[in-house]
């Protein structure tokens, strides 16, 4: 397998950032010995690794193996009305907070998403690269912590409503009218267009597993 490791990661890191990419999704077996080959690192921080991500439940256990977990449709929806006041708080402290160049980063980001529209998979990078940065634009370092945590359980979800068609065009219109309201320093109105944001992509992704469902029955 090919060797995905930046040198400055940890094992706990690696393992993160392979799920949150898709190398392993929900349901998919870790073993130790294979992760120490492919991060080219020592078993004993790979143990101490999926321990913690176990005790953060984003492994489980199948008898005597670890897997990746999945969320139930209640654990799902939980985390969508725990990421919108979050990611709502955020969004209101930026229209205070965010300085001048934080602003036009956000708005660069926009304006070359949009070139991503073919590429689903790009496009939920470029996502969570946006949502990274009003995070940081709240400059509150304790709730940027609680939405890491948020996110690191958003990789639990096998796919990306952006792959639902025009979704990502109107997720891109939605960031656009979010950064003209921190710009504006509309404390309300960024707080209720990331809230609208998140509450859309939930009801997407809710249509886009009901439809799934359909189809398989």
């Amino acid at each position: 397998m090919k060797d995905i490791r930046p040198a400055q990661k940890d094992a706990y890191e690696l393992i993160l950032e392979a799920i949150d990419v898709g190398v392993y999704r929900p349901g998919d077996r870790l073993v130790e010995s294979e992760l120490a080959e492919r991060f080219g690192v020592s078993r004993t921080p790979i143990r101490e690794a999926l321990q913690r991500l176990e005790t953060q439940s984003l492994l489980s256990r199948d008898g005597r193996s670890l897997i990746v977990s999945s969320l139930t449709h209640d654990q799902m929806a939980e985390l969508y009305v725990v990421r919108a006041e979050l990611e709502g708080l955020a969004a209101r402290l930026a229209s205070r907070h965010a300085t001048a160049e934080e602003i036009r980063v956000l708005r660069s980001m926009v304006e070359d998403d949009f070139k991503l529209l073919n590429d689903p998979a790009a496009l939920a990078r470029a996502n969570r690269r946006f949502h990274k940065q009003i995070h940081l634009a709240s400059h509150n370092r304790y709730l940027v912590q609680q939405l890491d945590l948020v996110h690191r359980t958003m990789a639990l979800m096998a796919n990306t409503s952006l792959a639902v068609d025009g979704r990502g065009r109107d997720a891109l219109s939605e960031h656009d009218a979010l950064v003209c309201a921190i710009e504006a320093g509309d404390g309300d109105a960024a707080y209720d267009a990331l809230k609208r944001h998140i509450s859309i992509a939930f009801e997407t992704r809710l249509r886009h597993d009901a439809d799934a469902m359909l189809a398989e029955g």
